[in-house]
């Protein structure tokens, strides 16, 4: 017998035992479903995000022209925010041409308790680079659509159907230099989230 099997047989004859796996299952009772609305609104907020409950669009606009004025750039691939932003026709081809947004307003299907994170699809976000390379990202969220953890979120999510996506929660933070926090360092310095209930 070589080394080499020696080796290996003292390696197999040494296993640990097996331990079951934890059922993911109990993960569930982290978060009370009567509050999830609750919870959600509790860690977006804590995470630096700003929440809205609204009960219309036109709410919506109102905070939105209110909080950052017309003379800037808005973008938004929601086709009915057209009279305050420039929607999906007007993005472009090319993601430097999203290089001068001010405000993106996008919408997403999905919303997590847990971590308040919103999970906004390459068909929501018109372009990729979009809720990334703007200044200010808002978000309109369905309070239905809010799931309580992440264990609940990846399975309604659909990667062959919808292809691209990307979690987002709250603005861009980096505390990696010297301890310091810095806001909006690789992505948006705010996020403000429109949740609403509608059926």
């Amino acid at each position: 017998m070589s080394n080499r099997e020696k080796i290996l047989s003292a390696v197999r004859a040494n296993q640990p035992e097996l331990t079951a796996l934890p059922e993911i299952g109990s993960l569930k009772s982290l978060a009370d479903k009567a509050n999830l609305l609750t919870q959600f609104t509790t860690v977006a907020t804590n995470i630096g995000a700003k929440v809205f409950e609204v009960k219309s669009l036109a709410e919506v606009k109102t905070i939105i022209q209110n909080k950052f004025g017309a003379e800037k750039r808005v973008v938004s691939t929601i086709a009915e925010l057209s009279d305050i932003a420039d929607t999906k026709e007007y993005l472009g081809d090319l993601p430097v041409e999203l290089a001068d947004v001010e405000l993106a307003i996008l919408q997403s299907d999905l919303a997590v308790a847990e971590n308040g994170a919103v999970w906004i699809t390459e068909e929501q976000m018109g372009q990729r680079v979009l809720p990334f390379i703007t200044q200010h990202l808002a978000v309109l969220v369905n309070t239905k659509n809010i799931v309580a953890t992440m264990h609940d979120a990846y399975s309604s999510i659909s990667i062959t159907t919808q292809g691209f996506g990307a979690f987002v929660a709250g603005p861009s933070k980096t505390a990696d230099i010297e301890q310091s926090l810095v806001i909006g360092a690789h992505g948006p310095r705010s996020m403000s989230l429109f949740l609403f209930n509608e059926d």
